[in-house]
């Protein structure tokens, strides 16, 4: 193809080029010189396109293609296609020819008399390639967003509309509640004309359509697509001309919208992929938000219960600490066996009153943690506990996030298990019960060489009100599980090597 008859004699010539032009790839021949040799259809409506006039495939051979196409001068093209003249090596090479706005897939054929190229447009391939890669950096950019548990919700949310606007293009993202008729602005992202708190009319906003159909609002321009919403303030006094907005479900009904916006109408609509975006962004924003507002309840509940437990505990440890008194002059006029059992009911209330403290305590979620040596906390939780002559080996290297206090009721817990249900009437509690607290992977354990728990009994010993003694309140290991979910790990009940109890928590961190 680059010789100077333009590709074959007679009728194979003339068949060669027909197959040519039928190509939808490019074509074209150069000498020597640079001068076209020849050029298919396409080859030929390209390179008129690139020289902004008009030829036929004969008039262009034996032009030179630099002094046709000034531009392609000192570019990649002019560059790879000398370097393939000068060594005689065949090339390829993908480029982007600014003046036709065009990616070309290119190969290079050298030989003595010149080359011959073969080009295609890869421009949609090279744009999907690209929006693909777009996507998949925005959906990793959500997703690191949605899981950094360090940030507050509100933070969240608004890394969300940050990438929603960028994804979108648009001036204004927004969270928005509705309270009756009203409508607040909860997180904003704006050039400054809106702020978190701001409250307007839920029927002036194109969120009162949202809020009625609970279905995703998709705007190109607001006033061909929706004009019955022109009236509105959102569009007379605010500008809004775009629109794209998901509802936020909260218990089956809508909370608000999440929805993105700008004063200027769409040049091209909203694609499939930014409608799912806005959509995907939406229900994590329902789910996060659900799961917010039911912590938020929940630890209103728990704040109620412990301010009670505490006033009940209060109140009855005043009459029994008094009970006390009367039972020491008691006991110094008379003696009976019944100041004994007295003064063991008056134990069982203490333990009981400090059981419901507990239980009110345990569960609550752990909003403020602090870094703690979890084996400086089951050290300390030890001396708190009498023990007698039982021992205790830490061998426990773990630093975890959480509350110092309920931790060490936890092992506080389970040393007074260990002590006062691991031994026998042949062992009493005071002859040396042994405790362990050891490393697992990922989480710990506290075991001991006691007379263990029944196999049978492993998943309901966690269980409140559940307890082998006679004057057990099945309380204590019920606590344990609770401060352990708190925190967000799992126990799991089993038995030592040494026949005794043994307690795994895991998930640690």
């Amino acid at each position: 193809m680059t010789d100077e008859g333009g590709g074959g004699d007679g009728a194979d010539g003339s068949r060669l080029e027909h197959l040519l032009d039928r190509m939808t790839d490019g074509i074209f021949g150069l000498d020597a010189d640079w001068r076209f040799t020849y050029l298919n259809e396409t080859g030929r409506s390209v390179i008129c396109d690139a020289a902004g006039e008009t030829f036929t495939a004969d008039e262009l051979v034996g032009q030179n293609i630099w002094d046709l196409l000034p531009e392609a001068r000192e570019t990649t093209f002019e560059e790879e296609y000398r370097e393939a003249m000068r060594t005689q090596e065949q090339t390829a090479f993908d480029e982007y020819y600014e003046p036709l706005d065009v990616w070309f897939d290119v190969r290079v054929y050298p030989s003595e008399t010149g080359l011959s190229v073969c080009f295609r447009d890869v421009t949609e391939r090279r744009r999907q390639r690209e929006r693909l890669q777009t996507r998949e950096a925005v959906l990793r950019e959500m997703y690191d967003a949605i899981a950094d548990r360090d940030a507050a919700f509100e933070e969240r949310v608004d890394d969300l509309l940050r990438i929603g606007q960028r994804a979108l293009g648009t001036s204004y993202g927004t969270l928005s509640r509705v309270e009756g008729d009203e409508y607040v602005f909860e997180v904003v992202r704006s050039p400054g004309d809106i702020e978190e708190g701001d409250v307007v009319d839920l029927s002036a906003t194109n969120c009162e359509q949202i809020v009625l159909d609970e279905e995703t609002l998709v705007l190109e321009n607001v006033a061909e697509d929706a004009p019955d919403l022109t009236d509105k303030a959102g569009y007379e006094e605010w500008g809004i001309s775009c629109y794209l907005g998901a509802p936020v479900i909260v218990d089956d009904e809508v909370y608000g919208t999440f929805c993105f916006y700008d004063t200027e109408p769409r040049t091209e609509p909203f694609s499939d992929w930014e409608i799912t975006l806005v959509d995907l962004m939406g229900r994590w924003v329902s789910v996060a938000l659900e799961r917010k507002l039911a912590q938020e309840r929940l630890r209103h509940q728990n704040d109620r219960l412990e301010k009670f437990a505490t006033l009940v505990s209060h109140d009855l440890r005043n009459p029994l600490n008094v009970a006390d008194g009367w039972l020491d002059i008691a006991s110094e006029d008379c003696e009976s066996e019944a100041i004994a059992k007295i003064e063991a009911s008056h134990d069982r209330m203490r333990a009981l009153i400090d059981d419901v403290l507990a239980l009110a305590q345990a569960g609550r979620t752990v909003d403020e943690p602090t870094e703690l040596d979890l084996g400086q906390v089951a050290a300390d939780a030890w001396q708190q506990v009498r023990t007698g002559n039982a021992t205790l080996a830490v061998d426990l290297d773990h630093t975890v996030s959480g509350d110092r206090s309920r931790l060490q009721q936890l092992f506080e817990n389970l040393f007074r298990n260990s002590v006062e249900h691991g031994s026998t009437t042949d062992r009493p509690a005071t002859s040396g019960i042994a405790v362990e607290v050891g490393t697992l992977p990922g989480g710990f354990y506290v075991e001991d060489d006691g007379v263990g728990i029944d196999a049978a009994d492993h998943e309901r010993v966690l269980e409140f009100g559940f307890s082998t003694a006679e004057n057990g309140t099945g309380v204590g290991l019920g606590v344990v599980e609770d401060i352990a979910t708190a925190h967000g790990w799992t126990v799991a009940v089993t038995e030592s090597d040494a026949g005794g109890a043994r307690f795994e928590f895991a998930n640690i961190t």
